[in-house]
Order: structure tokens, then C-alpha cells, then sequence
């Protein structure tokens, strides 16, 4: 049985005759710490702990937040639909917060 974080799966991708899982990183790592897939009970004693720091774990994701990263993109010329499709995105995303 194997636990993958690949978008992939195929027969004998990851050894012949293997199970394989695809799952999130949050359960790949579960599993690799409980050495099987877990319960879900098992699985949220883990999930509520990753929740608990989400924020700081999680931060490398806000690039939209990141000075150095939004000034390296100031000089970036995007053509129209690119430009239009980036400010919907963006729009929809401040919505969330």
C-alpha cells in the first residue's frame, strides 16, 4: 500500500501490484506518522493540531502578501486576458477574507 501526494495514478506506477492512495499532504503525512491510512478519527486528532498553526504554517501560500514578491511583479506585462482574468481572481479572493 503506498500513499502518494502525486496527481497521477496508473497500475504499477509505484511498484508492481500496489495500492496506491492518492491523498493531500496533510494525509500523506498522517499516514506516514501512523504508518497506515488513518481512521477519521485519527485523522482530525492531526487535522485540529494542523488548523491550529494553519496561519503561520500555511503563510509561504499568501503571496499576494509578500512585499518583495508583489514589487518583483510591478514591471510584469501580462497581455489583456491574462491582465483581466488575473484582477477577477483577485477580486474573488479578497472577497474571502
Amino acid at each position: 500500500t503506498v500513499v502518494s501526494t502525486s496527481t497521477r495514478n496508473f497500475p504499477n506506477r509505484l511498484g508492481k501490484g500496489a495500492d496506491v492512495f492518492l491523498a493531500s499532504a496533510e494525509l500523506a503525512a498522517v499516514s506516514a506518522i501512523e504508518g497506515k491510512l488513518p481512521t477519521v478519527e485519527e485523522y482530525h486528532k492531526y487535522a485540529n493540531q494542523i488548523a491550529a498553526t494553519a496561519k503561520d504554517t500555511f503563510r509561504y501560500m499568501n503571496f499576494d502578501r509578500m512585499e518583495h514578491y508583489v514589487d518583483a511583479t510591478k514591471d510584469v506585462q501580462l497581455g489583456e486576458e491574462y491582465r483581466l482574468a488575473k484582477e477577477k481572481e483577485a477580486a474573488r479572493l479578497k472577497s474571502l477574507h
